[in-house]
């Protein structure tokens, strides 16, 4: 079973989700998805407006019931992005929140018609318990959910996650972080990816825990969430992005009310090591980090009783494997300093993407290992240490191989530097020359090239630093590199 967290025989808790000021039940949860699912088996797939409500958990569970995908499509989208999710994934409706406010009403699917959207009417499904036929049994092996990537070239690949990948990860995750049905887990993120819906909603259902959703993601929010389950007797394991993080540094308030949480976890992206530290110092404690892509789940993460070095994102899970190649493919020296392309199997990873049997030869291997597209290293001990992606962060300088996370890295270290992004741009003479793009307080780009001279080797020195006011990011916090132009 996906979620035995949901099962009859689990306990009923009152507050088992809390989004913002309203809360369900654990079994109001099961009879409104069960009401709802009876009235969507058999359809291809059903895509949910992921907004930060209620209504989106009460259709993703629904969907999970009755058997159906679940194509979460982002609250934000606009009508391009939401026509090409809802053409390929197939989904014939999506389920909103009533109040919900859409962009692309109206959008045309290949055969013919106007996408159907369904008000997700809680009280009304509660109402309707019993009225609806039971969801019938599902097999492991169906695709449970079909998730889009935030790819920076193209239009965004269907990623069909089956039950049995999503369970092995959330085990992989609960046997980590020693996480259970006594925590609550808090956080705030977007409700269409897998930090925020896959970990951060139904990880705690599976496990028998709580989920405690902040509606916006700000500092007095998480606090007041930590506070109510600290109140209540309760453990706490929060999620945040490096911006989330970041933020609540910045309010020494907000962060020492986090003080009480049995962990935090960072992810989605690179935590720079001075909200690292800062973090830990006013938290009580440093957050763990971890690592996975929309393909294959997490894979990787620090344990929550063992040691937290900050920019390194553990070790495998049970059942996942790794290994850093080459250009040429072959193996690159677990030394803690050599870079490669990471490559991953095990029992979360996706077969394949949807309708591209192309961009999935691409990212397998003859022999089955799936191409991350990251550059990492790995040290003696198998901690791995994501330096960024191949196509943007690994740099190739005057015959030196050089991840751009570790000068980015070295640039955070400074206490003037707010954010750093270092790419490669081409060099007549060196093939790429190592280009900053910071922002920063009151400091001379000569200084900072200086800074990173002293603490890293001199080939790895930025060629060029620009100074400028912000950075192009996702919603994930992620910085868009390729949308960092240099200056004319």
């Amino acid at each position: 079973m996906l979620l035995p967290g949901l099962a009859p025989s689990a306990p009923d808790r009152p507050d088992a989700l809390v989004v913002g000021e309203r809360a369900m039940s654990t079994s109001e949860l099961v009879a409104a998805a069960d009401s709802l699912a009876g009235r969507l088996t058999g359809a291809p797939a059903v895509a949910v407006h992921a907004t930060p409500s209620i209504e989106t958990v009460v259709a993703t569970l629904a969907g999970l019931a009755a058997g159906v995908p679940v194509v979460p499509l982002p609250a934000d989208a606009g009508p391009l992005e939401a026509h090409h999710i809802l053409t390929d994934s197939g989904a014939v409706v999506v389920l909103a929140s009533p109040d919900a406010e859409v962009s692309w009403d109206g959008t045309h699917l290949p055969g013919g018609g106007e996408v159907e959207i369904a008000p997700v009417d809680v009280l009304a499904l509660l109402r309707s318990e019993g009225s609806a036929p039971a969801p019938r049994p599902v097999d492991d092996a169906a695709v449970a959910m079909i998730l889009y990537t935030s790819g920076t070239t193209g239009l965004p690949k269907g990623v069909p996650i089956r039950r049995r990948a999503l369970a092995a990860g959330l085990d992989g995750l609960a046997a980590a972080w020693a996480w259970g049905p006594d925590d609550t887990t808090v956080h705030g993120l977007p409700l269409w990816h897998v930090h925020g819906l896959v970990l951060g909603v139904l990880g705690p259902l599976r496990l028998g825990g709580k989920v405690r959703h902040t509606a916006k993601p700000t500092p007095a929010a998480y606090a007041a969430a930590v506070g109510a389950v600290a109140g209540g007797g309760g453990s706490a394991v929060v999620f945040g992005v490096p911006t989330i993080w970041s933020r609540l540094a910045a309010e020494p308030a907000a962060l020492a009310a986090l003080r009480p949480a049995r962990l935090l976890v960072s992810g989605s992206a690179a935590l720079p090591g001075p909200v690292w530290e800062a973090v830990g110092a006013g938290a009580g404690q440093a957050p763990i980090e971890r690592y996975g892509m929309t393909e294959t789940l997490i894979t990787l993460s620090a344990r929550a009783e063992g040691e937290r070095r900050a920019g390194w994102v553990g070790v495998p899970l049970d059942g996942v494997e790794t290994r850093l190649v080459d250009d040429a493919g072959d193996p690159v020296d677990h030394d803690g300093e050599s870079v490669g392309t990471l490559e991953v199997r095990g029992p979360t990873v996706m077969d394949g993407y949807l309708h591209r049997p192309d961009a999935t030869a691409e990212v397998f291997t003859a022999d089955g290992w799936l191409r991350t597209g990251d550059v990492a290293c790995i040290d003696r001990g198998g901690w791995h240490r994501v330096v960024g992606r191949r196509s943007t962060d690994l740099i190739k300088t005057g015959g030196y191989r050089v991840g751009a996370g570790e000068v980015e890295a070295a640039l955070l270290g400074h206490p003037a530097v707010l954010e750093a992004a270092v790419i490669g741009e081409p060099d007549a003479d060196l093939g790429q020359a190592i280009v900053a793009y910071v922002v920063a307080g009151d400091v001379s780009p000569q200084e900072l090239i200086d800074h990173v001279g002293r603490g890293l080797s001199a080939h790895k020195r930025p060629r060029r630093v620009e100074l400028v006011d912000s950075l192009p990011r996702n919603a994930m916090g992620k910085v868009q590199k390729a949308l960092i132009n240099p200056p004319a």
